[in-house]
Parts: structure tokens; C-alpha cells; sequence
């Protein structure tokens, strides 16, 4: 008992000690609320409110406004997902706009004749291209659910464009320490090269960043979203795509096409939470996550206390195990949805878990009997946003060009940063993609099929009312990002600010590491955790994450990451 105390104690006095260094406050309003990885991009969907548009307006202008001012992490060139809540009828749909390998894509395109994985084929290069689909996203839940007219929603980002914005000291572009492997793709590619890199470096913060290749691009989009597909954006695609040896054809642009599925909902607590379905494995791990936690009282042990450090790792242990072997396009694959998130299945993994003694990851196995039967980790860079309008409709969405400046290709003369999302395949089963996370045959290469994702956008409900939008990029450390907000809200009542500042833990199966962000733990936590056998690296802080939640009073209650330069806007 004496033991416990103590550490509830250190974990009160670490709680207290981020708390007055490091929370962010959250923004509070009672109209409308967007947040944003980028200032700018909050702004642009404020405004959007502002004018009389819904949620969906403000969403849509937020994300193409990122397209613009974030083009290393997220843009017109990659894709995503969203997931929306109607206020009026309870509903929540999500949206899969998610990039498809090309028809001419085959399931060893990136081994060479031993059979062995071609070092970044699948990361740097024209290779490493999936068809975009972000432009379509947009337009198909503008044309069913927007307000406002399409021209108007995309008008900030051309702006944005055409006239420049200064780079913040803030975030350095992210590329000037973090990028610096990204860097000789980008000095490889001449279109990126002449945007981008200036006298041989990057541009640096506190200059202008003007691209008025993508501002024309933007400005043909707003009049005509088609025209990326079928237009002159898709022949310039296409062109530059056969001049350098990429897959992508004219048939694959024309094809695209959007999909709503269903979400991927549970209970926790009081609440229902609602996640993004595959080809995400974010929603069904996330909720595989909550359901091993089941009833334990979390709030009574103390925050990042020993033993809800233990169990939430085991359980993610388990949740990753699971994604290498069951998750992928559930077009090409059958994904044990139901089996996965079953009760039963959550006590069987659960009675697994010694509190006493971490399992290494060599012991831990997919858990089902029944293997999918196939037919035939998008980076730290992805960018994530929340808005709720007036009416309490809401929207969550996280899109990406996976790795940071994607495949560092650019098309000439449309500004358009073009993705390296065929890494998320399995390039070969158990070889592990750029984040180190291992696939299996249910997410191995076939024309037109989807990449698995880890993307988490997550919509919370009581009594079928708006409590909270969340989510995060990430990669791999997605899911764990979003539990964790999660849990910091309805489990230990924290405001969103101190929920998504309050340092982080990541464990993903392989590689054997509880990951930890630096000083984010104290002593005696460290070393007890370090006694059951826990292997634990403390990293530099990762995420972005954002959210906005309702309070028990109606004021809407909105934070960014400080971990990014994002911003609530609110109004």
C-alpha cells in the first residue's frame, strides 16, 4: 500500500511539475471551433464559420489550406480519412479517401530477383506513388454536406498560395533537423528542387514561401475538382509519370473514387467512441485497446501509475501483434472486424497479461484461430484537424503524404508534392515498412488496393451528443496518441489542453521497445517498470495531436499540440 502511495505521489508531483511548465490552454468558445496543425489553416476554416458555413465548409478549407502551408507532411497529392457527426440525427460516417496502388502495381514491384527488398523503392521516386485522393475527398462530402459554395471554401488556400506565408521559427519546417534524409530526394527531383531549396538548403524560418505553380493548380481545382482526375492536373500527372518510370496512368486517375464505410464504434465508461474502420487499422485497435482496459480503474491507481503504465503497453503489445496479421483493405481481404473487437476476445487477451512480469514481444501472437484470406505507416508528417460548428456538427479528419515531402517528387508545373504511400504495403510479409511496423499478406500490393493506415480520426459521444473530436499523425504511434487523449479526458478529467501536452508512451509489438518521452517519467517509475522486464527507450517528444471537446456546460473547449505550431481558432 505504502509502495502504491508513493507512486501515486510521484506521478501527482510529475503531473504538477509538466502541468506549470508545459500545458497548453485550451481555447474556450461557444459557437464554433476549428484546430489545426498551422495557424493559418485554423484560420482559414474560422472563416469559413464566420461566413455561415457548417463544419464540413471549415474542415475543407482547413485542409487544403494545410496542403498549402504544411506541403511536408500532408497535401492535394496524398490522402485520408475522415469521419463526420451530425447533431441533428446522431449519425456519424466516415470517408475513406485513402491513396490506391496503381492498376500497373504487382505484389514484388520492390524485390529484386533474390527476392529481397530494394532498399527506399518504396520511399523515394515515382515508384513509391499511389493514386492521390484528397482532391476527391474534399469535393465528395463538400458536394453532399457543405454550405457554402466549393470556390469559396478553397479560396484561403489559393491565397495562401499565390501570395506566400512566413515560415515560423516554431516549427523550422520540420526539415532543417529532422529532414535531413529527406533532403537529397528533394535536390534529386528539379520541380521540387526550384520550390523548395534555395542557394542548396532549405528555406528557413522567418522567409516567405511563395508556390504559385500550386495556386494555379488550387484555382483550376476550385473551378473544376475534376480537372485534378481528368483535367490538365491528371495529364500532367500522367505525362510526367511515363517520362520517369511511375505507375500511375491517366485510367488510374479517372478511376479513383471515394468511399464511405462504416465506423467502428464501442463503449467506454459512459461514452461511445467512434473510429475509422479499414483500411485504417486505428479504429479497431484503438477500441482493442480500451476493451483490454475494460473496467480497471485507471483514475484510482494515479496517473502514468506503475501498473496502468503495464497494462496499457500489454495491451498495446497485443493490439499490434493483431494488425501485422489480420488488418488491410477489407476489399481484397475479410478483416475479423467483429471477432477483434468482441468482448470475449478482449477478456481471453486480457487474462494474458501478467501485472507482475512484461511479456517480451517473441511471446506475444495473433490471437484469433481464423487467418484472413487474401484475394490476390504513414509518417510523423501526416497532419490531423477538429472543427465543430454552431450546431455541434462536427468533423475529424487526418490526411497525409506519408513520409516527410512524401516521395520528394513534384509535378512539374502543378506545385503538387506527391506521396510515398505504397510503403505502407507490405513490400514483402514480415519485412518491416519505414516505421517499423511488419504486415502480412492481408496488406501485401494489388492493383487498386488500399495501403494499411494507422490514421485515428475519432469522434466521442454521451447520450448521442457531441463529448469530443480527437486525433493525431503519428505513423505508427497514431493509435497510441489518440488512446491516450482519450483516457486523459473521460478517464482522469483533464481539460484538452493538459490531455495532448502531458507526455506520451508508445509500444507497437516490434520493435520490443516501451517508448517513452524524455524526463516524462520519474525514478521510482522507471525503475519498477525497468524490474518487470520493461525494455525502455526515452526519445525525443513525438505527435501532434489536437481535439475539441464539449464540456458539461456547452463551451466548447479546444487545444493544439505544443509539440507542433498548431492553434485552436474559435469564434
Amino acid at each position: 500500500m505504502q509502495v502504491a502511495i508513493a507512486f501515486f505521489s510521484f506521478s501527482v508531483l510529475l503531473y504538477s511539475q509538466v502541468a506549470s511548465a508545459a500545458l497548453t490552454l485550451p481555447l474556450r468558445t461557444k459557437k464554433g471551433m476549428v484546430v489545426s496543425a498551422h495557424p493559418l489553416a485554423s484560420e482559414a476554416g474560422i472563416s469559413m464559420l464566420r461566413k455561415g458555413g457548417n463544419a464540413v465548409d471549415a474542415a475543407v478549407a482547413t485542409t487544403f489550406a494545410i496542403s498549402v502551408v504544411e506541403p511536408f507532411s500532408a497535401g492535394i497529392g496524398g490522402g485520408g480519412f475522415l469521419l463526420m457527426h451530425s447533431q441533428k440525427t446522431g449519425e456519424i460516417k466516415a470517408l475513406d479517401f485513402r491513396e490506391r496502388a496503381p492498376l500497373k502495381a504487382t505484389r514484388n514491384m520492390y524485390l529484386d530477383a533474390q527476392g529481397k527488398v530494394r532498399p527506399n523503392a518504396s520511399v523515394n521516386g515515382y515508384l513509391a506513388v499511389a493514386t492521390p485522393g484528397t482532391v476527391a475527398g474534399l469535393y465528395e462530402v463538400h458536394r453532399r454536406y457543405g454550405k457554402l459554395s466549393w470556390q469559396e471554401v478553397v479560396k484561403p488556400a489559393i491565397a495562401l498560395a499565390k501570395d506566400g506565408f512566413i515560415l515560423s521559427p516554431q516549427v523550422s519546417w520540420r526539415s532543417i533537423s529532422e529532414y535531413k534524409n529527406r533532403k537529397q530526394a528533394i535536390l534529386d527531383n528539379p520541380a521540387a528542387r526550384a520550390i523548395f531549396i534555395r542557394n542548396g538548403e532549405f528555406y528557413q524560418p522567418g522567409e516567405k514561401l511563395v508556390q504559385r505553380d500550386l495556386g494555379r493548380t488550387l484555382s483550376a481545382i476550385a473551378q473544376n475538382p475534376q480537372s485534378f482526375y481528368t483535367g490538365n492536373i491528371a495529364q500532367a500527372i500522367a505525362a510526367d509519370m511515363v517520362k520517369n518510370g511511375g505507375l500511375i496512368s491517366l485510367e488510374d486517375l479517372k478511376a479513383y473514387k471515394t468511399i464511405w464505410r462504416t465506423p467502428v464504434c464501442g463503449n467506454f465508461r459512459k461514452a461511445k467512441i467512434c473510429s475509422m474502420p479499414p483500411p485504417s487499422s486505428g479504429g479497431i485497435h484503438l477500441l482493442q485497446i480500451l476493451n483490454i482496459i475494460g473496467d480497471t480503474d485507471l483514475k484510482s491507481l494515479g496517473w502514468h501509475h506503475p501498473d496502468a503504465l503495464h497494462l496499457m503497453v500489454e495491451a498495446m503489445k497485443i493490439a499490434y501483434s493483431d494488425r501485422s496479421q489480420y488488418l488491410g483493405d477489407p476489399d481484397f481481404v475479410k478483416v475479423p472486424v467483429q471477432e477483434l473487437l468482441s468482448p470475449a476476445y478482449a477478456k481471453k487477451r486480457r487474462q494474458e497479461i501478467n501485472m507482475k512480469v512484461a511479456r517480451p514481444s517473441t511471446e506475444i501472437k495473433p490471437g484469433l484461430n481464423t487467418i484472413p484470406n487474401s484475394k490476390s505507416s504513414e509518417s510523423n508528417e501526416t497532419s490531423h484537424l477538429t472543427v465543430v460548428d454552431e450546431q455541434r456538427n462536427a468533423v475529424s479528419l487526418t490526411f497525409t503524404i506519408n513520409l516527410g515531402f512524401g516521395a520528394g517528387v513534384v509535378t512539374p508545373g502543378t506545385g503538387i508534392f506527391l506521396n510515398n504511400e505504397m510503403d505502407d504495403f507490405a513490400a514483402a510479409p514480415g519485412v518491416p515498412n519505414a516505421f517499423g511496423l511488419v504486415g502480412n499478406d492481408a496488406n501485401s500490393i494489388a492493383p487498386r488496393k488500399t495501403p494499411l493506415s494507422s490514421m485515428t480520426p475519432t469522434i466521442i459521444t454521451e447520450n448521442g451528443r457531441l463529448r469530443m473530436a480527437v486525433g493525431a499523425p503519428g505513423g505508427s504511434t497514431i493509435i497510441t496518441q489518440v488512446l491516450q487523449v482519450i483516457l486523459n479526458v473521460l478517464e482522469y478529467n483533464m481539460d484538452v489542453g493538459a490531455a495532448i501536452s502531458v507526455p506520451r508512451i508508445h509500444h507497437q509489438w516490434l520493435p520490443d521497445e516501451f517508448r517513452s518521452e524524455s524526463w516524462s517519467l520519474d525514478a521510482l517509475t522507471l525503475q519498477e517498470l525497468r524490474r518487470r522486464g520493461h525494455n525502455i527507450k526515452e526519445t525525443t517528444p513525438w505527435g501532434n495531436a489536437n481535439a475539441i471537446a464539449v464540456t458539461t456546460d456547452g463551451t466548447l473547449e479546444g487545444a493544439a499540440d505544443p509539440r507542433g505550431e498548431g492553434s485552436p481558432r474559435g469564434w
